[in-house]
């Protein structure tokens, strides 16, 4: 299996991700330019490490080694001086990257003291920028569009993200990343943000290649709720119509939603079916009601999407209490 994203997003896919599979690589993206990550960056000239430090996070074990690691790796210092807001683990992972000169095989050495049930691997092998263009920005002049840069300034404007690009244009896949892609089984994209997080991996030429060439079945996950910012007043099916305007030759095989969240499930079934795909729909939301995605409830659902692909094999049934996924 192999995961694309970045941030939150990610974080919840690789986390149900881990429970289902043994053979688990992280495609991260490498744009943050906020907090401790884009302090990092300007500072010494790395990857963005945030992101790739929330992916090993989320594939550290439940016991107790993986939950402390978890803990250490995500725990932001708090002080009046310089180390305030910075994370554990960026400053870990950056100081491996000096030490090795190499942003994999760093990464590599932070999985194995994290214990971490999988790869992480940044999409890119230089950071980039994230450009948009933004409609509405000011409120005052609702049709125009303007540029935006920077995935913080992406994420945050007033207007409407209408599309997105990278700079530098065309920039370099991690080899082991477009490796990862061609031998995967599967290839899940999402949940996460849509324009700064999923969207990217797909303006990397080698990185895309891979993704339309490989024989892998390709899944959709979609978030539970719009963005503010990014994807204001989105319905379900808006995520795969932007989806395909970004990347035309992509197929999908599966979509996956939670279907409390469905209004319209043919609107959604139809954009699915123009990508491709079929719609599965499963109960994958956080019980308390917050927009979040229960781990146990997504590993659920993927297993049974990944059981129902394999011939002559059944999905594993649902937990007790919970219904099984509706495949469309």
């Amino acid at each position: 299996m192999v995961a694309l994203g970045g941030g939150h997003g990610l974080h919840a896919s690789l986390s149900a991700l881990r429970r289902v599979t043994t053979d688990l690589t992280a495609v991260v993206t490498v744009a943050d330019d906020g907090g401790s990550s884009g302090r990092l960056r300007r500072e010494l000239g790395v990857l963005p490490p945030g992101d790739l430090r929330m992916a090993l996070a989320a594939l550290c074990g439940d016991d107790e080694w993986g939950h402390t690691w978890s803990e250490v790796v995500q725990h932001r210092f708090r002080s009046e001086g310089d180390l305030h807001g910075h994370a554990v683990g960026n400053l870990l992972i950056v100081a491996l990257w000096e030490l090795l000169g190499d942003s994999v095989a760093g990464l590599d050495w932070v999985g194995q003291l994290l214990g971490a049930h999988g790869r992480v691997l940044p999409m890119s092998s230089i950071p980039l920028d994230i450009v948009a263009e933004v409609e509405g920005a000011d409120p005052a002049r609702p049709t125009d569009v303007t540029t935006v840069r920077g995935q913080v300034a992406c994420a945050s404007t007033n207007g409407r993200v209408r599309s997105v690009s990278l700079v530098p244009a065309s920039p370099p896949a991690s080899p082991p990343a477009v490796k990862a892609v061609r031998e995967a089984d599967w290839v899940v994209f999402g949940p996460g943000s849509w324009f700064t997080s999923v969207l990217p991996h797909l303006m990397v030429p080698e990185l895309a290649g891979a993704l339309v060439a490989t024989r892998a079945k390709r899944l959709v996950a979609l978030n539970l709720s719009p963005q503010r910012g990014e994807t204001d007043g989105f319905a379900p099916h808006t995520y795969l119509e932007v989806l395909a305007a970004h990347a035309p030759a992509l197929r999908i095989d599966v979509v996956l939603a939670d279907a409390a969240m469905v209004d319209e499930p043919q609107a959604l079934r139809d954009a699915a079916a123009k990508l491709g795909g079929r719609l599965v729909l499963a109960e994958i939301a956080a019980g308390d009601g917050s927009p979040r995605h229960d781990p146990h409830r997504l590993a659920a659902a993927f297993d049974g999407v990944f059981g129902a692909s394999r011939p002559g094999a059944a999905a594993h049934p649902p937990p007790p209490g919970r219904r099984a996924a509706r495949h469309e």
